[in-house]
């Protein structure tokens, strides 16, 4: 059967032949169209429509048996569905006063099923959650490393500190008994030198009394 036939197929069940051509024009091109565009058209109980790449790999001519080269290139794919396989095989017969190929549901003609889409976007936001969780243990880390980085410097920072407050307790204590030291030093010194003074007094008065007595013997 070619495309003039199936035409001629469905034209009485469309309305006319005309008709039925634009609907097996439309049905073509929108096939065609989202499989050359990368997506796949699936028909629930007749199959789907893919493309599908090739990488670049060598092959035999078969005439002449020479290895040539062929390049990547992408061809489209027809996988049949289980209904029609099971037609075909025998294993279910055709009905009569019935469509062989049952309606396809909303959003099964194209982008696949309804199931593959939400195990798509049940992976994908998996993955998305996995990477939060990363980003999220990442800035952790650099937060826990930060926080003790900034306890070391502020370790360090008030051991610099005590030991400085030391030192100077240290010099200023050292100073003031320096001071009391030579302060005590120059009071001791005039005290030793008036102390030195009085004694020739404590002479004179002994020589004033000797000769005092001298002159009383005499008289």
């Amino acid at each position: 059967m070619n495309k003039a036939q199936l035409v001629e197929a469905i034209a009485d069940k469309v309305g006319g032949r005309q008709q039925a051509a634009d609907a097996v024009d439309a049905v073509l091109d929108a096939v065609v169209r989202a499989v050359v565009a990368g997506e796949r058209v699936s028909v629930t109980g007749f199959g789907s429509f893919e493309k599908v790449d090739r990488p670049a790999r060598y092959a035999r001519n078969p005439q002449t048996g020479e290895r040539v080269r062929v390049k990547k290139t992408s061809v489209p794919r027809f996988r049949a569905g289980q209904g029609f396989k099971d037609l075909v095989s025998g294993t279910k017969k055709l009905p009569k006063n019935d469509v062989a190929v049952k309606k396809a549901p909303k959003g099964s003609l194209s982008g696949g099923s309804p199931t593959r889409t939400t195990a798509k976007a049940a992976a994908k936001k998996a993955t998305a959650k996995k990477a939060t969780a990363k980003k999220t243990a990442a800035r952790k880390t650099v937060v826990a490393g930060t926080a003790k980085r900034a306890a070391k410097k502020t370790s360090a920072t008030a051991r610099k500190t005590t030991t400085k407050k030391t030192t100077a307790a240290k010099k200023t204590t050292a100073k003031k008994t320096g001071t009391a030291k030579k302060a005590t030093a120059k009071k001791t010194a005039p005290a030793k030198k008036a102390t030195a003074k009085k004694a020739p007094a404590r002479k004179v008065a002994a020589r004033t009394t000797t000769a005092k007595k001298a002159t009383a013997r005499n008289n």
